[in-house]
């Protein structure tokens, strides 16, 4: 046996050691390919297509239409360029057309949407089936209406801001009818030329690693529109109401031969000959690596072809969990989605405290790192390192918090643009039993995006849901108002745990309208005891008929409280700031919030019956 093997080291692998011999030597010829990573691979360039499409596809209307209004608008840029180019040049084919690229530098490196330059990242969405046919309609609609209209207000500066010289007016004007007065035929295949250029330099541009090589791709790349004689839809948009704010042509005209055939060859050119043929080169690997749980993250056909007009996010930016073995654990699977490792532990000790009581259960804490709605494009390997990195050393407390207790416990990473949605994710793919989440000022949903309306998320929910506000936690004396619906049978599974691992005390809560009723009170608190198996605890009545007055006297007394969702639900109301019940701001105690998935109607969910 050699010293190697008798140390209990491993044989390092060739390959590794010399990749690693290479990358480290000081001097030497470069090297390419698979031994310096140098270059993104076709799949990590998808990987870095998808993340951007699921930010665009999955972005407020808004959003999206000013973004393509300063983007139509930088259009105008490209245009004035060219016809002063050209009239200073005595129309010089290639020297007019040398700034032909700026405006689009301006929009790509700037990250503004593009119509045509939107055509390959949410048709990879659209082709996975990840996002909706009906989706990518709404992208596409929005980003054209601003580009549109951003077009049109830089035509009118020109028109009749004086920004041209009477020799550039003209040749404007000469430009513009030139694209008017070509066939309709040929419009469309110059612009299907068009169309391939700019969606492939969105594959080359996630290729590149600098901007300065961004910079020399789009620029060599757009340089050839004006020299091949192909056209753009926005420019041609940009110089067809130039025209017409001219009086030389109708808008109607315009828009029909000359912007439309011009329209639909960008697209066929930037969907067809590019994104098809950059999707497939990649497709067997990357249904595996790209999307979480293969096919099961794929839209039905029937929402793929009719579903809403938003997407469904593709992938989280990071998630370190993704590879964990649910099988492991057979029990119940308590998932935490923590934003603050430091600052809620106490959080993480109560779903250890409720797992304990569980027969084989198992705590996840996942630690949702909320990243800014616009971020740069593609995520290098030090950033990502440094992101799990952190996030790591910080979760170190929780894993010693969860030693103490006899439980199975996971911790793992997600970064992403929409926390709050990421946590109906989380649930979804961990097939979570119950979620404990945490309420306070910092909390996941303050500053997330969610792409689904909440009230959607929030009437389908993917599991129970326990939200704590935390003031201590003591479970020492436990106050639990009681009503008869599936909200409170929750908060009566809370309580039986937390009595029996802390030995503490319950007191059931009934409040009642009058003297009258005390004894129906009674009774029916009772009854729910030995329903839910709370016989032997203190249970009040109050007559005053004051719910909010009731629970603020008793909780006083108490340590911890339990409040069950009414029937306008729970966490919707939270995210929109709208749980309007005082009580929870007077009282100094801390409370859990709990919500059970219910099947409530449209009726029931708008007005509570």
């Amino acid at each position: 046996m050699s010293e190697a093997d008798e140390s209990g080291r491993d044989e390092p692998d060739p390959e590794e050691s010399v990749r690693e011999a290479v990358e480290r030597s000081r001097s030497g010829a470069p090297a390419v390919g698979s031994v310096v990573r140098d270059r993104f691979t076709s799949d990590e360039i998808f990987q870095r297509i998808v993340a951007a499409a699921d930010e665009e596809i999955t972005s407020g209307s808004r959003e999206l239409f000013f973004s393509a209004l300063a983007a139509g608008f930088a259009i105008t840029i490209t245009f004035l360029l060219y016809v002063s180019l050209s009239a200073s040049t005595g129309g010089d084919p290639v020297l007019s057309a040398l700034l032909y690229p700026l405006g689009f530098i301006y929009i790509i490196i700037g990250g503004y949407q593009l119509y045509t330059e939107n055509t390959l990242p949410p048709v990879a969405l659209t082709l996975e089936r990840v996002a909706s046919l009906p989706a990518l309609l709404r992208n596409w609609t929005v980003v054209l209406a601003g580009n549109f209209a951003g077009g049109a207000l830089g035509a009118a500066a020109l028109a009749f801001g004086g920004v041209l010289s009477p020799d550039a007016a003209t040749v404007a004007a000469d430009i513009a009818q030139h694209g008017v007065d070509t066939a309709w035929l040929s419009l469309f295949s110059k612009a299907a030329f068009a169309g391939l250029i700019v969606a492939g330099v969105v594959w080359v541009e996630y290729a590149a690693r600098d901007t300065i090589s961004r910079v020399v791709v789009v620029y060599i790349a757009f340089l050839s529109i004006p020299l091949g004689d192909l056209y753009h839809s926005v420019v041609s948009f940009t110089e067809m109401v130039y025209l017409v704010l001219l009086g030389d042509l109708a808008f109607g005209v315009g828009l029909v031969e000359f912007v439309l055939p011009v329209l639909l060859g960008n697209t066929v050119g930037g969907v067809v000959l590019v994104t098809a043929v950059n999707y497939f080169q990649t497709t067997e690997h990357r249904l595996e690596s790209a999307r979480f749980e293969g096919a099961q993250r794929q839209l039905s056909v029937r929402e793929w072809l009719l579903g809403g007009m938003t997407g469904r996010s593709y992938v989280p930016l990071v998630d370190t969990g993704e590879g964990i073995d649910l099988a492991e654990h057979g029990g119940d699977r308590i998932v935490v989605p923590i934003s603050n490792p430091r600052t809620e532990t106490a959080l993480v000790e109560l779903a250890c405290t409720l797992a304990s009581q569980r027969v084989d259960a198992s705590v996840h804490v996942v630690h949702v790192v909320q990243m800014p709605d616009r971020t740069p494009r593609g995520y290098s390997a030090d950033q990502t390192d440094r992101i799990v990195a952190t996030s790591d050393e910080q979760m170190a407390e929780i894993r010693g918090i969860a030693e103490s207790y006899d439980v199975g416990f996971e911790t793992s990473t997600v970064v992403s643009h929409r926390s709050f949605e990421e946590i109906f994710d989380v649930a979804e793919r961990e097939r979570a039993d119950l979620v404990v989440m945490g309420w306070s000022d910092d909390r996941l949903w303050s500053a997330g995006r969610a792409e689904r309306p909440l009230d959607e998320l929030a009437s389908r929910l993917p599991a129970d849901f326990l939200v704590f506000k935390d003031r201590g936690l003591d479970v020492s004396r436990v106050l639990l108002p009681v009503v008869d619906n599936a909200h409170a049978d929750l908060n009566a599974e809370v309580a039986r745990a937390l009595r029996s691992a802390a030995a503490g005390e319950v007191t059931l809560l009934r409040v009642v309208d009058g003297p009258d009723e005390r004894e129906a009170g009674e009774q029916f608190l009772a009854d729910w005891a030995a329903d839910h198996d709370l016989e032997a605890v203190d249970r009040v009545v109050d007559d005053s008929g004051d719910v909010e007055g009731a629970i603020a006297r008793e909780a006083a007394d108490h340590t911890l409280l339990l409040v069950g969702a009414t029937e306008q639900g729970l966490l919707s109301r939270l995210v929109t700031d709208s749980l309007h019940f005082d009580v929870l701001d007077r009282i100094d105690t801390s409370l859990v919030l709990a919500e059970r998935p219910t099947e409530r109607g449209l009726l029931k969910r708008l007005f509570g019956r």
